[in-house]
């Protein structure tokens, strides 16, 4: 059980079960909570404590180093009571953060792809459905013209690691079209990508991908570059790896020679951009 939830939460929290509505793939749950129950709730955990909580892993704790998730969340302006949606979790690393740092203020959607991407945080939630209860779905299928949920309901949107993916499959525009869509006036798209030297060819397999492009595709679609920050970059970052990004931790896949291996951990984990975009208010 998790310590850092059971403090969270002072009311019951039945499964969710599936919604029927188009693209919605787990409904947020139904709460049971009595008048004096809903007074007597504790009050949302602080970052710090959401970050040192045993609901974290060694493992989990060790990439803040790389992150950087306090600094990162807050320079897109995350808090309690915003209404979240992160694209294409995954495993789920930020999740553990912001399931917990939303629960009972605002809410947290997360747009799932099909296929293995998906089926990867879909089995997270059914093994710790206390955990993810708070956490509603939606389908992540631009390509198919999928909303991700009702137009203009979420204040802020997030990517973490997405966008080369999203090149590879051609379906960046459409994307980046959807969560124009689905944040409010003035709502922030908050973007960390593996970011390329600028003016190399965009090569996407790789990994990394040019901030000039990112942020060209950001205006297509009609957000504007409100601020850039340093706070993921790593100049020790050559990007000239063999397998492109996924030559450095965490992955490491790449088939270099123990020596080599050891220099690429040294490295650490990818120089990466970090955008704040905004939809215009009006």
């Amino acid at each position: 059980m998790i310590a850092l939830l059971a403090s969270a939460c002072g009311s019951k929290v039945e499964s969710p079960e599936p919604s029927e509505s188009a693209g919605d793939e787990l409904a947020a749950p139904e709460v049971d909570v009595s008048e004096s129950e809903a007074e007597e709730a504790p009050p949302t955990p602080s970052i710090d404590e959401i970050l040192q909580g045993e609901h974290r892993s060694d493992e989990e704790r060790a990439r803040d180093a790389y992150r950087h998730p306090r600094e990162t969340l807050a320079f897109f302006g995350v808090e309690p009571g915003k209404d979240v949606l992160e694209l294409a979790p995954g495993g789920g690393w930020y999740t553990r953060i912001l399931a917990p740092l939303l629960r009972h203020e605002g809410s947290l959607t997360v747009g799932l792809p099909d296929g293995r991407y998906g089926d990867t945080f879909r089995k997270l939630a059914e093994e710790d459905p206390e955990f993810y209860g708070s956490v509603r779905t939606v389908r992540l299928a631009p390509q198919e013209g999928a909303p991700l949920g009702e137009p203009e309901s979420y204040d802020v949107a997030l990517t973490f690691r997405n966008i080369h993916g999203w090149i590879n499959a051609g379906i960046d525009e459409a994307v980046f079209t959807a969560v124009f869509n689905a944040l409010r006036p003035g709502g922030v798209f908050g973007v960390v990508q593996h970011r390329e030297v600028e003016g190399r060819e965009l090569d996407a397999s790789r990994g990394y991908v040019p901030e000039a492009y990112v942020i060209a595709l950001a205006e297509k679609v009609g957000f504007e570059l409100d601020e850039r920050s340093e706070i993921n970059a790593n100049p020790k970052d050559t990007k000239d790896h063999a397998s492109g990004v996924f030559s450095l931790p965490p992955a490491m896949r790449g088939d270099e020679p123990e020596e080599e291996k050891a220099r690429l951990a040294e490295i650490g984990e990818s120089d990466r951009m970090t955008l704040r975009f905004k939809k215009p208010a009006n």
